[in-house]
């Protein structure tokens, strides 16, 4: 019988792809999850998608980091940045997004969305022809989310991600939900039928990596830091005489005989 041996590290060895597999079929059940939660009306709405791989992965997060400096907004620059690094630690992010919460209102004129106006709110924003919402019509955005949604259908995406959570607690994976993610994922053609996506991360790890984060995470976690580690182990190993000229004791010795006369005495 074939054996399927996983562990965390190191990363992206053939272990830790068999691990990253296991979050990426936990995604799949999630997403089946979101399909099939409550809606109203009855009609369907939420489109997925799961990238993985470090190719993707890294696409996403440099895309997440390339927004926290064009949004100008100082606290979603700390928060895209730290969020970043999380896609990249994750075995895999699922992508939920609807696809009616901007073209097709429910139209009941509820005033979810701006009360007394009613549906006519989101109308009156959008271009419209033969009284629909002209979706291609997108230069006049100036926002990162080209608004208004209906409201009812937001609440409707909100199912469906609290279907794919309530999945993965049962499945035991750490996710979490992103709308930094999900603003990346859009940008960059995932669930290309929606105008709000967000991104839920999964992961298989010992420790969950969306949570206990510091602060200048970009710069301060666990990737940084193993190659700060192998940065000086690698300059240190050079101030030394190679093991082939000098023995271990005759380097010893040569130590000893640098010390203060003090020193030596007190041994």
């Amino acid at each position: 019988m074939p054996r399927l041996h996983c562990h965390e590290f190191p990363w992206f060895s053939p272990s830790d792809q068999n691990r990253r597999e296991n979050g990426v079929l936990a995604a799949r059940l999630m997403l089946n999850a979101a399909l099939t939660a409550p809606v109203t009306g009855g009609v369907d709405h939420v489109e997925g998608e799961i990238a993985w791989g470090y190719d993707e992965q890294e696409q996403i997060a440099r895309k997440m980091e390339e927004l926290a400096h064009t949004l100008h907004n100082k606290r979603l620059e700390e928060i895209f940045k730290y969020e970043a690094v999380m896609a990249r630690e994750a075995d895999c992010i699922l992508f939920l997004g609807d696809y009616r919460s901007k073209e097709t209102p429910f139209d009941v004129d509820c005033g979810y969305c701006n009360v007394m106006a009613g549906c006519a709110f989101v109308y009156s924003r959008h271009r419209t022809a033969m009284g629909q919402i002209d979706a291609t019509d997108r230069h006049l955005q100036e926002t990162p989310l080209d608004g208004p949604f209906c409201m009812i259908r937001v609440g409707d995406l909100g199912f469906s991600i609290g279907s794919a959570l309530w999945m993965a607690r049962t499945l035991l994976v750490d996710c979490r939900p992103f709308f930094s993610m999900g603003l990346a994922g859009l940008k960059l053609g995932y669930c290309r039928n929606s105008d709000i996506v967000v991104g839920l991360p999964v992961a298989t790890l010992s420790k969950n990596p969306f949570v206990d984060i510091h602060y200048n995470y970009h710069v301060v976690n666990m990737r940084k830091m193993v190659d700060a580690v192998r940065k000086h182990y690698i300059i240190t190993r050079q101030g030394g005489p190679d093991y082939r000229l000098l023995s271990l004791e005759r380097f010893k010795q040569m130590g000893r005989a640098d010390e203060p006369d003090g020193e030596k005495e007190e041994e």
